[in-house]
């Protein structure tokens, strides 16, 4: 009778403790507020870098520059369904946007980022929203002169900074590889001849070969090799703001389904077109 007793004692004792291990537990745990802290300074802060037509780029309206495109628009539909009216929109270099969200200054980053594994490191990274390929824009008499990659030997090129354009261009031997933090320098400095090419996405690319055909050109022959799944453009959010990340991915997917992404992609394209008439 005494062993039952001992025994019906310790089995007690233990599920006593492993109760306030539980609770202790729960009470360690950082509680995530990344979707209420929004709610309540009642809007949602994107950081970006505005030379990446058609995702983001400035326009003129009203005698004002505003930033515009797919990503602005995409921006939008995430702050409406976490319940606020209002995107406040953070225009940086590329290189310093993931500094700016782990510092807090941004709620997520939109920028046609797209996934490394060095970034995966300090960043978490939504579901891809728009897949592109990767090409070399060059002069437009140039479009046919390169025969294959081997061809880009003795060449300079341009790369963004910190980007998956100048990962690409690490690679190629014989290259000299130029970066600056903007696009827009490096579409300069092509156009003025003082580089041979800039590796770009695909839609920033064909936007401005179409936009200045006199000028611009997609190097035909020229396929760079490059992960596909990883070049596809996510949203970029601090790690521990899950409950977040679980909003955007909720978005991404409902508005892949109805159509919705296609739409504010063509949307984005016609203004990028209608800014340069």
């Amino acid at each position: 009778m005494q062993f039952k007793h001992l025994k019906k004692t310790i089995l007690a004792a233990l599920t006593i403790m492993i109760a306030l291990s539980t609770v202790l537990a729960g009470c360690g745990a950082k509680q995530d507020n990344s979707v209420q802290s929004i709610k309540k300074k009642g809007e949602l802060v994107v950081g970006t870098s505005a030379d990446f037509a058609p995702y983001e780029f400035p326009i003129v309206k009203n005698g004002k520059q505003k930033i515009v495109g797919y990503d602005i628009l995409l921006a939008h539909e995430i702050a409406k369904s976490l319940g606020v009216k209002k995107v406040k929109i953070v225009n940086t270099s590329f290189s310093s946007l993931i500094s700016e969200l782990q510092n807090k200054k941004v709620d997520i980053v939109m920028a046609g980022m797209a996934y490394t594994k060095q970034r995966a490191k300090v960043v978490a990274f939504s579901k891809v929203y728009h897949t592109g390929g990767q090409v070399l824009l060059v002069a437009a008499k140039n479009k046919d002169k390169y025969a294959n990659i081997a061809a880009l030997k003795g060449t300079t090129l341009g790369a963004q900074q910190s980007s998956e354009q100048e990962t690409i261009g690490k690679k190629l031997k014989g290259v000299k590889l130029v970066t600056e933090s903007s696009n827009n320098t490096l579409f300069q400095e092509l156009s003025n001849g003082t580089l041979d090419g800039v590796i770009t996405g695909d839609d920033t690319a064909e936007a401005y070969a179409k936009e200045h055909p006199d000028k611009y050109a997609v190097a035909s022959n020229i396929k760079f090799k490059y992960d596909a799944k990883a070049a596809g453009t996510r949203i970029v959010a601090r790690k521990q703001d899950k409950a977040l990340m679980k909003k955007i991915n909720q978005v991404i997917t409902k508005d892949q389904k109805n159509g919705t992404l296609n739409k504010l992609y063509k949307k984005a394209q016609d203004i990028q077109v209608a800014n340069n008439k």
